[in-house]
């Protein structure tokens, strides 16, 4: 398949599938060459930082997630988005025992208020934000370096254990 499918959940609970809702989605493609390719990004524009690719940035990183995350088994991805529409969760993971909520960062600026404002509703057991930032776990929070997230399902089955 050349893309993935991401659904919206209304419900953070589990079976996230059972709170799937079918006419909201984000469509991802297989690989993160695909997308540049499509947008037609040149890859100077990349690597020297141009600002023209400021705002392209994180949807090109949450492609790099959701490509990571594909390669894990067992674990089924969502998204969610408040009612109002102003807080948005990245990826919500299904893991069949608990829904983890991850954040993608571009940058090493870890403002994340979407985070913050589901983690207030809904109290999840660990929370992960993937940034260009250090490694960091405090609070329930776990902060993951992009490079990393190879590890993240180890990360998780260790920090629940």
């Amino acid at each position: 398949s050349l893309v993935h499918r991401v659904r919206r959940v209304t419900v953070p609970k589990l079976p996230l599938k059972a709170y799937e809702d079918l006419k909201a989605f984000k469509l991802f493609f297989a690989d993160v060459g695909l997308l540049t390719c499509m947008v037609r990004l040149d890859a100077k524009v990349i690597l020297e930082g141009n600002s023209l690719f400021e705002e392209f940035k994180g949807a090109l990183t949450e492609q790099y997630v959701l490509q990571q995350l594909k390669t894990m088994q067992g674990i089924d991805t969502y998204y969610w988005t408040n009612d109002r529409g102003n807080a948005e969760i990245d990826f919500l993971l299904d893991f069949g025992t608990d829904v983890i909520p991850l954040e993608v960062k571009a940058e090493t600026n870890l403002h994340a208020k979407s985070l913050k404002t589901y983690r207030e509703k809904f109290q999840p057991i660990l929370a992960v934000r993937t940034s260009l930032a250090d490694y960091k776990c405090e609070d329930g929070l776990l902060n993951m370096p992009l490079y990393a997230l190879e590890t993240l399902e180890a990360e998780i089955k260790e920090k629940n254990s």
